[in-house]
C-alpha cells in the first residue's frame, strides 16, 4: 500500500488518536457530505470510493470544525491511503463476479455408475437389448424385410398408464412379429419451442420441482419394466448428459428436428451404442439430417461426462447405424412418392445408405393425430408398389385419443391422455397395426 503522506502514528497517539478513534472518525468523515443526486446502481467498492472522495473534499475545504488542523491532516492522509477500486480488484480482495451470475443453485446428482449399481440391468435385459439393436440394424440395411414401427405415447407422464399401454402393446407385438418389428416409444425428454413441461426426467412429479435425481431413477426403473415385457425401447435423447444414465436400456433413439443441426448432438450420436434416426429440420429440408448422419458416422472428440460423473474428453469411433426420419416441416408433409425419391437421391449422393423412416405425426399429419393412419396407409402403398427405401414409420399413440392441457392439478388429469402432443387411442392403434400386418403380406409372399 502506498501512503500519499507518511503518517506519524506515535504523534497520533500523542494527540489521543488511537486506532479505534481513527476508524470512527473515518466513518464520520465519510458521512459529512451527501450529494443530492438520483440513486445510481454501483458496486459496494465504488460506493465506498465515492464516499471517501467526498470526505477528502470536505477535509481539504476546511469543513471539519470539530477537529484541529493536525488531526484533520492525519485523517485526510488515512482516507487517501485507502486503496482505490482498481487497486482492490487488482489485489483480488474485492474480485468482480463474472460467472454463475444467473445461476440460483446447483444440486449434485448421483453419478451414472451409482445408478447402474443401484438399478442394474439384468443379464436377460442386456441380451435382449443387444438382440433388438441387431435386429434394427438389419432392418435399416434391408437385411430384414420386417417393417420397423416405433409406436407409443408422445411422452411418458403417468407410470401406471404407461405400464398399461406397454402390456397391451407387448401382446400385440408378439402376434405380428414375423412382419412388423414393434419398438415402444418411451420418451422422457421433451424439447420445447419456448417453455413447458420438459419430460419425466426433468420434472418427474409434474409440479415444477425439477427433481432430476428422482427422474433419472424413474426412467431406469420404467425402461427395465418395458424390456421385461419383451418390448424394445425407443426414446429421443435431448440432454447430452442423459445417455450416460439410460442409454444402456435403449434399443433405438432419435435426434429431434430442433437438435439435428446441433454439433453437440451429432458428436453425442457418434458415441451412442444403438441405432439412431435423425429427423429432418423443422423447415422440412433434408440437408441438416443428411449432414448429421455423415458427422455421426465419423470419429469425434468432445467434452462429456464419464460414468463416474467426471468431466472428460470423450473420443468415439462413430456410429454407422444412423438413418433419416422424415417428419415434414413448415413447408408441409414430405412422405409422398416424390419426397421419398428426393430423399433417396440425397442420401445416395452423400454416400449414405438410403434408409427412410416416416414420422406419421408432426408436420406430416399437420399436427392432427387422427390423420396418422392416412399417412401410414400412403407409406404402405409405396412399399407395396416396390419402394425399398422406406424401412418403417413412427406413430404417436396412447390409451385415449387427443391431448389435455398442462399444467393442471395431477388429480384432474385424465387417465391415458397425453399432456404433450396429441395421440390416437388404443383401439385405433390396434386396428392400424393389424391393417399394416395385412398390407405387408405381398412383401413376404
Amino acid at each position: 500500500m502506498i501512503w500519499p503522506t507518511p503518517i506519524n502514528w506515535d504523534a497520533a497517539e500523542g494527540w489521543g488518536l488511537n486506532a479505534s478513534f481513527v476508524g470512527m472518525f473515518i466513518g464520520s468523515a465519510i458521512m459529512l457530505r451527501r450529494e443530492s443526486r438520483p440513486p445510481v446502481k454501483t458496486t459496494r467498492v465504488q460506493q465506498s470510493e465515492s464516499r471517501l472522495n467526498s470526505a477528502n473534499k470536505s477535509l481539504q475545504s476546511g469543513r471539519t470544525p470539530a477537529l484541529s488542523r493536525s488531526r484533520a491532516s492525519l485523517v485526510q492522509n488515512v482516507c487517501l491511503a485507502l486503496p482505490t477500486t482498481a487497486q482492490l480488484l487488482q489485489r483480488g480482495r474485492f474480485m468482480q463476479r463474472t460467472s454463475d451470475i444467473n445461476v440460483l443453485s446447483t444440486s449434485q446428482l448421483p453419478s451414472p455408475a451409482q445408478l447402474f449399481e443401484e438399478l442394474p440391468k439384468s443379464a436377460a435385459q442386456a441380451e435382449f437389448i443387444t438382440r433388438s439393436r441387431e435386429d434394427i440394424h438389419r432392418v435399416i440395411f434391408t437385411e430384414d424385410k420386417r417393417f420397423l414401427l416405433i409406436v407409443g405415447p408422445c411422452s411418458i407422464h403417468d407410470l401406471d398408464a404407461g405400464r398399461d399401454y406397454a402390456k397391451r402393446l407387448a401382446k400385440l407385438a408378439a402376434e405380428v412379429s414375423d412382419r412388423i418389428m414393434i419398438v415402444m416409444r418411451v420418451y422422457f425428454e421433451k424439447p420445447r419451442t419456448t417453455v413447458g413441461w420438459k419430460g419425466l426426467i426433468m420434472d418427474p412429479h409434474l409440479d415444477g420441482t425439477n427433481d432430476i435425481a428422482t427422474g433419472l431413477r424413474t426412467a431406469r426403473k420404467f425402461l427395465r419394466e418395458v424390456l421385461d415385457l419383451g418390448l424394445p425401447t425407443a426414446t429421443e435423447l435431448l440432454d447430452p448428459i442423459t445417455p450416460q444414465y439410460i442409454s444402456d436400456l435403449i434399443s433405438w433413439s432419435a435426434i429431434g428436428a430442433r437438435t439435428t443441426e446441433s454439433q453437440t448432438h451429432r458428436q453425442m450420436a457418434s458415441g451412442l451404442s444403438m441405432p439412431l434416426g435423425f429427423k429432418n429440420g423443422t423447415d422440412g429440408t433434408l440437408g441438416s439430417a443428411v449432414n448429421a448422419i455423415k458427422a455421426a458416422a465419423q470419429p469425434q472428440t468432445f467434452l462429456g461426462v464419464n460414468i463416474d460423473g467426471q468431466a472428460s474428453a470423450v473420443a468415439t469411433a462413430g456410429n454407422l447405424n444412423c438413418h433419416i426420419v422424415l417428419r415434414g416441416g413448415s413447408s408441409g408433409p414430405n412422405y409422398s412418392p416424390e419426397d421419398i425419391a428426393t430423399t433417396t437421391s440425397a442420401l445416395k449422393k452423400a454416400g449414405l445408405f438410403p434408409s427412410i423412416l416416416v414420422d406419421c405425426s408432426h408436420a406430416n399429419s399437420a399436427k392432427k393425430p387422427e390423420l396418422q393412419p392416412e399417412v401410414l396407409s400412403a407409406v404402405l402403398q409405396q412399399i407395396t408398389a416396390g419402394d425399398e427405401s422406406i424401412i418403417g414409420a413412427m406413430i404417436e399413440s396412447n390409451l385415449a385419443a387427443g391431448t389435455q392441457p398442462f399444467p393442471q392439478p395431477k388429480s384432474d388429469l385424465k387417465y391415458g391422455v397425453s399432456i404433450t402432443d396429441g395421440c390416437i387411442d388404443w383401439p385405433t392403434t390396434e386396428k392400424l397395426i393389424r391393417d399394416t400386418y395385412t398390407a405387408l403380406s405381398p412383401r413376404f409372399a
